[in-house]
């Protein structure tokens, strides 16, 4: 049967919420789950779910009511629909109703067009997968059913290629002993082939007639989300066996290279392990979002105050002054006194001056955000050729928090490197193989090096394999027994699979690249894996076949870190195969070791200083009583119901002890490249990295040095290694004390011993002169992350230059990013490319996902993602900074122009018996923010720059001011809105004072409210027009087409509503005909916009030429370094064509500066002449930056601290 190519069951469904229609069970919580084979009535009982998934939230009934009620959720619409309601009780409102409900419909209808488009695709998604077929064994007949219709205790067939329908109990299959074949993809990311195992009592019903008979029931763990992890008992013919995750196909896999197979389905729809992990992604706030938030806030009591004010000013107005117009300007029905005429008019002026806070603003936001997006997904700089791989910004929420970040904590293995593992060295009963020595006996370097290894006598052998020492090979050709017992444990003790395509072509699908290294050198040096059975291990030696009965897997795990395999020869001999870590597996080793053990561990030692992944590999022989009573007692603990990996771990404990040593493996795992250039450049930026990785101390140790976090020049590394409470308590100590001793000059006399709290965190250890850096590895940093001791470790990590972190797990990953974010006031950002560094990435700031050799599970949980870790400078030097710096100048501008636009109806207040009358013309007010100031403000919040992006890069300085808060905070804040409240009174003022005098060409009054308010506003509008191009640093076409158009079409409206032709159709709404065009014929007019423009302006462009000129900012400096070069090159070419042409001696001696050589001879020079320049150039002129950071480190320290040294940038 053909089977049609299917579309996957997406895991991206990740970030949508799950809605699945299900009845849960009568008695509460499921505590087991029980399926009885073809027994649909039984089953149904327990009232499972079905398998229909649901990730939709509407339908067509529900979208507008359920929609409206989301959107109402945000508390701006729910303020907006207040108001809304305010202005439709006709005591209170001077405004029509349409000023607040136009906007407000336009937000609701934008955000529900967007939920109903992701909804649409939603339910698509699900009708697709619903709809699926599958082969259902019903009365004993194989019936197409869809996939909503299968049910938990169901049997199903699956035919090659088809997705797995639901999770099953793997029954029988095509090929021998029950195999089948699964690709994972959908559910880790990993793209290699693994293996999945019926178990032996059922691996016999492939016949219809015999699976319609089955009638076995499986007592399992409830539905949960764990995906390596399944435990069970199947109960059949009064016998039961146990079952585990080799047993089961998981919903969302492949069947590949399996004709066919039957399963049992255990878990359905929302049940299944897939639909487990799909839970809602925690939502994360930018900082700006928190101040956002709480600057709304004291907008809106700011607001509040002001309708106090006003109310108040009327209660008076009407109380000494309006009660005597009472005949002619009489009260409402409903107004009885001067107190609740102020009441009224308190409401009155809420509707009027909520423009402060306009809905626009949250609308704008995101479309910023959007922008930003995009241009990180289109940036061809981050586009990895070779993977064919973009960035990807995940998320639109962060991106200004790109340009904040103060902390990285890195994985290695992956991240920094490439995880592309090679063979390198080896040592075999203490001797070490993998090194070239020339004839003088020095060891020789990659260049100098002869050819590598000839492996031609090995028809089976990987070309692409190299390998330089030829003293190994002859070993194994020689016969020594211990190479070649080493290289057979290399080609037994793994979870490879084969395929062999065309005879002799043998292709390995390996679940890590260590594991495929491995038995990728076994294979070359004659020790060739073929095929394996669940019972069987063909494995060709020095050319003949041997086949080894398989008797038991002890598999990997991150808490054993170690494999196993016991095997018994054709001879009928039994030996375990182990190999592990050394921490792990040197302390299991047999005491007549201990010669050889010292010799392997001083290999090892070297191995690790060379930045090598190591592995020690021993055997131990077993007699056949011996196994046969363990592996009853193994079958005992796999049977148990509870603790039952526990058991079984003390089990395998037992048997994986007095070892026999064979030697250790060496692999090379490369660095990525532009590692070291990445990390050098943002050191210079201020960001200290720290890496987190499960490699061994020494390992990690020289990759640092590697990538040049680690350097000769620091004044010390400090290793944390005890294994005590005590002894790590002890080795900070130490630390923080060394640290103190070699900057004693600025401590003047302070006592390090005085107890820190953690608000003071910040000053007296990272002000210390020199640079640190801190090695701690798993088990030490178990005790210094104890909330006893956690604050010291944060004390003695922060002060270091560079922190790495040894033979973590991914918990511990996780509470040191939770540790730094609990206590430090910092942005914090983890990258990873595995799924040990998901729940890392998942609790910085900022996660990071590269898509790498581990599968995708970092990527989908990640916020960006991208190949290379060397993108990492550009995201956040010039896509992160430039985020942060438009959505700063957006805000900061969105306050100040309405506040301009808004402060206007509370000076008009005083002179209009604060009657709550508004200055503008309603349409004006409706228009403003909608379509007057729209568009020009988001062209700089989209486009703008304050330094090209070779810049950004060159100068690492200019990213500090995000680290610092600089450019938006409360005192940015209140300095637009001090420039708003100034605009606005001139705004008022001037036209008032002129108008108060003022005539026509045809000596009557001006003074009219119409002419006054398209004065106002028209002044307001280019008063905005001409601040925002001030404020734009990079100018577009879009900014100019934005800025100009909008005053344009403000024109246009302007005459229009003014018109004939909109009176004749709307002689009610637009009554003042010919009001613009005849107040802007007016020069007095034309004279009065001017002033107040050039007044406006005026003391802000004053401003910034004195700041230029006297304090100037890095971007500042830098931009005018820019324009310098231009000129020079100008002047140059201009020289090049008039200059003489006859001579050819160079210029050299006398047009450049000092040279860099010292800086080349020692090795820093990892950005070149840019790199190199910047350090320099930057120092003079970030001295404010410097000053800042003095003065945050003299805010923090103790007053006898030495807060007088600045911190290193």
């Amino acid at each position: 049967m053909t089977v049609p190519k299917e579309k996957p069951e997406k895991w991206a469904r990740a970030g949508a919420p799950l809605s699945w229609s299900r009845k849960k069970p009568s008695w509460g919580t499921e505590e087991e789950r029980r399926a009885r084979a073809n027994d649909r009535e039984y089953n149904e009982k327990f009232q499972y779910a079905s398998n229909c998934i649901k990730t939709s939230k509407y339908n067509i009934l529900t979208f507008l009511p359920v929609n409206l009620f989301e959107q109402f959720q945000e508390v701006a619409n729910t303020y907006f629909l207040f108001l809304l309601i305010l202005q439709l009780i006709p005591q209170i409102s001077s405004l029509s109703w349409f000023t607040t409900i136009v906007p407000l419909v336009l937000v609701l209808t934008i955000t529900a067009v967007k939920d109903a488009t992701d909804d649409y695709f939603r339910h698509k998604s699900d009708n697709q997968v619903n709809n699926r077929q599958s082969q259902v064994l019903i009365n004993g007949i194989l019936q197409q059913e869809q996939w909503m219709n299968v049910c938990v205790g169901d049997i199903i067939k699956l035919e090659n290629n088809q997705f797995v329908a639901a999770d099953l109990l793997l029954l029988s299959s095509s090929e021998p002993h029950g195999l089948c074949y699964i690709e994972t993809a959908e559910l880790d990311g990993e793209t290699n082939m693994k293996v999945r195992q019926a178990i032996p009592v059922t691996s016999e019903l492939g016949d219809i007639s015999k699976l319609a008979k089955f009638d076995g029931e499986v007592i399992c763990e409830p539905p949960n989300n764990k995906l390596d992890k399944f435990s069970g008992t199947l109960y059949w013919k009064e016998s039961k066996f146990p079952l585990s995750n080799q047993n089961m196909l998981l919903r969302g896999c492949v069947l590949r290279n399996t004709e066919w197979c039957f399963g049992l389905v255990i878990f359905a729809g929302p049940d299944t392990k897939l639909m487990q992990n799909s839970g809602r992604t925690k939502f994360k706030r930018t900082s700006i979002d928190r101040l956002m938030n709480t600057l709304v806030l004291w907008i809106f009591g700011f607001l509040v105050c002001m309708g106090v004010i006003l109310a108040i000013g009327n209660a008076i107005w009407e109380y000494k002054v309006g009660t005597r117009f009472q005949v002619y300007l009489p009260w409402d029905e409903a107004v009885d006194s001067a107190f609740f005429s102020g009441f009224l008019s308190f409401w009155s002026y809420i509707i009027i001056l909520n423009t402060v806070v306009p809905i626009s603003l949250y609308v704008s936001v995101e479309v910023i955000r959007l922008g930003h997006s995009y241009f990180i997904n289109w940036d061809k700089k981050m586009f990895c050729m070779k993977k064919r791989t973009p960035a990807e910004a995940r998320t639109t929420t962060l991106n200004e928090e790109l340009g904040q970040v103060e902390y990285i904590f890195s994985d290695k293995t992956g991240t920094l490197t490439q995880n592309i593992m090679v063979f390198n060295k080896c040592s075999i009963n203490g001797h070490s193989y993998g090194d070239v020595f020339d004839v003088l006996g020095h060891k020789a370097e990659l260049g100098e090096r002869p050819e590598p290894v000839d492996f031609s006598f090995n028809p089976l052998a990987d070309k692409k394999f190299l390998f330089w020492d030829p003293t190994l090979l002859e070993a194994v050709k020689m016969g020594d027994p211990h190479t070649h017992e080493f290289f057979r444990l290399l080609s037994l003790c793994h979870t490879v699979m084969s395929e062999e395509k065309n005879e002799g072509e043998l292709y390995y699908k390996a679940q890590s690249p260590d594991e495929g290294a491995l038995v990728t050198a076994a294979r070359n040096f004659g020790f060739v894996f073929r095929s394996r059975t669940p019972k069987t291990i063909t494995v060709h030696e020095m050319g003949t076949a041997i086949t080894y009965q398989l008797l038991a897997i002890l598999d990997f795990n991150n808490i054993r870190k170690r494999m196993s395999v016991i095997v018994r020869n054709p001879e009928g001999k039994i030996r375990l195969y182990c190999k592990g870590a050394d921490t792990i597996l040197l302390d299991r080793l047999h005491h007549s070791s201990q010669e050889l053990l010292n010799a392997t561990t001083d290999h090892l030692n070297e191995y690790a200083g060379e930045g090598l992944r190591t592995l020690v590999l021993a055997y131990k022989d077993l007699d056949e009583e011996y196994y046969e009573e363990w592996a009853d007692r193994r079958l005992q603990a796999s049977l148990a119901q509870d603790s039952r990996e526990d058991r079984l771990a003390s089990v395998y404990e037992e048997i994986e002890s007095d070892l026999m040593l064979l030697g250790a493996t060496a692999i090379e795992d490369k660095l990525q490249q532009g590692v070291p250039e990445t990390i050098a450049l943002l050191t210079l930026a201020n960001i200290k990295i720290w890496v987190l990785t499960g490699d061994k101390q020494e390992t990690a140790v020289n990759i640092g040095y590697s990538c040049k976090m680690l350097t000769d020049d620091m004044s010390e590394v400090f290793v944390v290694t005890g294994h005590t409470v005590l002894e790590v308590r002890e080795e900070l100590r130490k630390a923080r004390e060394k640290m103190m001793d070699l900057s004693r000059t600025i401590g003047n006399g302070f006592t390090f011993h005085e107890k820190l709290t953690s608000s003071k965190l910040t000053s007296v250890l990272e002000a210390v002169a020199g640079e640190y850096a801190l090695v701690i590895n798993g088990h030490s940093l178990a005790h210094a992350l104890e909330a006893d001791m956690e604050l010291e470790f944060l004390e003695t990590a922060c002060a270091c230059k560079a922190v790495i972190c040894c033979r973590v797990t991914p918990l511990q990953k996780a509470q040191v990013v939770e540790l730094v974010k609990k206590y430090k006031k910092a942005v914090t950002l983890a990258i990873g490319d595995g799924a040990n560094d998901v729940s890392m990435i998942k609790t910085a700031h900022i996660g990071v996902g590269i898509s790498g050799q581990e599968g995708i599970q970092a990527v989908l949980a990640s916020d960006y993602s991208f190949s290379q870790f060397k993108f990492l400078q550009r995201l956040l030097l010039v896509h992160g900074r430039w985020s942060y710096l438009r959505m700063c100048k957006f805000l900061c501008y969105f306050f100040y122009k309405n506040f301009a636009f808004t402060m206007v109806h509370f000076w008009f207040g005083f002179f209009c018996g604060f009657s709550a009358q508004t200055v503008y013309d309603q349409y004006f007010i409706t228009l403003y923010n909608i379509v007057y100031t729209s568009l020009p403000v988001l062209a700089m919040g989209v486009f703008d720059q304050d330094v090209p992006e070779q810049r950004s890069m060159e100068y690492p300085k200019l990213y500090e001011p995000g680290q610092l808060n600089l450019l938006f905070n409360k005192r940015e804040f209140f300095i637009c809105i001090a420039q708003g409240i100034y605009t606005s009174v001139l705004m008022f003022f001037i036209p008032y004072g002129v108008f108060a005098e003022a005539t026509r060409d045809d000596g009557t009054q001006l003074a009219d409210y119409q002419s006054f308010a398209v004065t106002v506003a028209t002044s307001l509008v280019i008063v905005v027009s001409v601040q925002i191009g001030l404020d734009t640093g990079y100018w577009t076409a879009i900014n100019h087409f934005f800025i100009w158009g909008s005053l344009a079409v403000y024109f246009a409206i302007l005459f229009a509503m003014h018109s004939k032709g909109l009176f004749g159709l709307f002689p009610n709404q637009f009554r003042f005909v010919g009001n613009a065009q005849n107040t802007l014929a007016q020069p007095t007019v034309w004279l009065t916009i001017v002033l107040t423009t050039v007044v406006c302006i005026m003391p802000v462009v004053a401003f910034r030429f004195l700041k230029l000129n006297l304090k100037p900012d890095l971007s500042d400096t830098v931009r005018y370094t820019q324009l310098v070069r231009k000129k020079q090159k100008a002047q140059h070419r201009c020289m090049r064509r008039v200059g003489r042409t006859g001579s050819r001696r160079s210029g050299y001696a006398f047009s450049h500066q000092e040279g860099f050589g010292e800086l080349i001879m020692s090795g820093k020079n990892m950005r070149l002449s840019s790199l190199a320049l910047s350090s320099f150039t930057t120092r003079s002129s970030s001295s404010w930056i410097e000053s800042l950071r003095r003065k945050k480190s003299d805010s923090a320290s103790s007053p006898s601290g030495g807060a007088d040294k600045p911190l290193k940038g």
